[in-house]
């Protein structure tokens, strides 16, 4: 039986119900970052978990070089329309090493990870991104923050989505620190059933993940301005680590 996200992130019906993500926010974020941290045109970039490439187009537009990879076929063959000289995307799974000491700046957007079934699969995730940088690098990655999404998920009713005459019904849980999204389709006569599962990390365990494989923690803000962190109300955590 296939992880749910192979099956999923290539599904039509996933790229239908998110089809409406903004260009927008992750143009304006990267812009945020690049400002805030000094990043500098022709730096080496990898965004690992890319997704259809916003936010890879972003930076590269600000003129980096950037690798995109992503496990989902579906979302790396929309990306390659954007390829140029300092953009490329790749198919591969975050958790194997994809290249050693090799990029100045490695990201990981919009909660693009916490997919796996065991702890060792993330730290696994961890270990290769940590690889791919080089000494000196930094790691910047954006996560939901744990407190105020537990709050969320639990106040959460069943929605009704309907877009491109599909309709999708979503439910959410919590089960320990896994939050499940329950997503059923409805397409005329067909039906289909989906779950995407994350696995919620405290702002403790994520410094933790990655100080074990040599990343050292810098700084760590709670939205996307870049404002500071607070454990219980800020919606983001977004973590700075260098090698």
């Amino acid at each position: 039986m296939k992880a749910w996200f192979k099956t999923w992130f290539n599904s039509p019906y996933y790229h239908i119900l998110y089809k409406n993500r903004s260009q927008e926010e992750a143009d304006a974020f990267v812009k945020t970052c690049i400002n805030h941290f000094q990043f500098k045109p022709n730096q080496t970039l990898l965004d690992v978990a890319c997704g259809k490439g916003r936010h890879a187009r972003a930076f590269a537009e600000s003129g980096l070089d950037v690798t995109g990879i992503d496990l989902s076929e579906e979302s790396i063959l929309y990306a390659r329309q954007f390829e140029n000289e300092h953009l490329h995307f790749h198919i591969h799974d975050m958790r194997r090493t994809f290249r050693v000491n090799y990029y100045d700046i490695v990201t990981n957007m919009f909660t693009s990870f916490g997919y796996f079934k065991k702890s060792h699969e993330h730290q696994l995730a961890a270990r290769s991104m940590a690889q791919a940088l080089k000494p000196k690098g930094v790691y910047l990655m954006d996560f939901v923050n744990q407190e105020p999404v537990f709050d969320a998920v639990r106040s959460h009713q069943p929605e009704t989505v309907l877009l491109d005459g599909i309709t999708f019904l979503i439910q959410k849980e919590l089960d320990g620190d896994q939050i499940i999204k329950r997503i059923q389709v409805i397409d005329g006569n067909r039906r289909e059933e989906f779950t995407e599962t994350l696995t919620s990390f405290s702002y403790e365990a994520m410094k933790q993940l990655f100080t074990q494989e040599g990343l050292h923690l810098r700084n760590q803000f709670g939205n996307y301005a870049l404002s500071d962190y607070d454990r219980q109300l800020s919606p983001r955590m977004i973590l700075l680590f260098s090698k």
